[in-house]
């Protein structure tokens, strides 16, 4: 099964966030910690998708991605969410260093994130009906 990590310290968008991917993504397990120390402990090198917040009282961002890929998270797994404009994101976090960087606030940016989740969903859909074909 996918799993979907999801760590903001802001309560209203991290309801609203795992609620979405739920909603959209029926397949996909999502996991939601708005205590960025308690959404470490579930960072393993499995998880689908880890989308984190740059800016968390008591835990930077970058940090997070710098110990979720030390931890054998693949960096194109991880998605960074900000209300920073795009440009200081892209200059903070240049192409390559995570699959994107996104302001959170920016609603054109919401069609990133449905594309991703929609693949997601694709994946789940393939694999669900490899395992049945295979089981017959």
């Amino acid at each position: 099964m996918h799993k979907i990590l999801i760590i903001d310290d802001d309560t209203a968008f991290l309801k609203f966030l795992a609620g979405y991917v739920s909603s959209c993504c029926p397949d996909i397990e999502v996991l939601a910690y708005s205590d960025p120390l308690q959404g470490i402990a579930a960072i393993t090198p499995e998880l689908s998708l880890l989308v984190l917040d740059l800016e968390m009282p008591g835990l930077d961002g970058a940090k997070l991605l710098a110990y979720a890929v030390d931890k054998g998270l693949n960096k194109n797994r991880i998605i960074i969410l900000s209300g920073r404009d795009a440009d200081y994101l892209h200059e903070r976090f240049p192409m390559g260093e995570c699959l994107a960087v996104l302001n959170k606030h920016e609603s054109r940016q919401k069609a990133v994130l449905d594309m991703v989740f929609n693949s997601l969903q694709t994946k789940c859909a393939c694999l669900e009906e490899r395992t049945g074909n295979a089981a017959r």
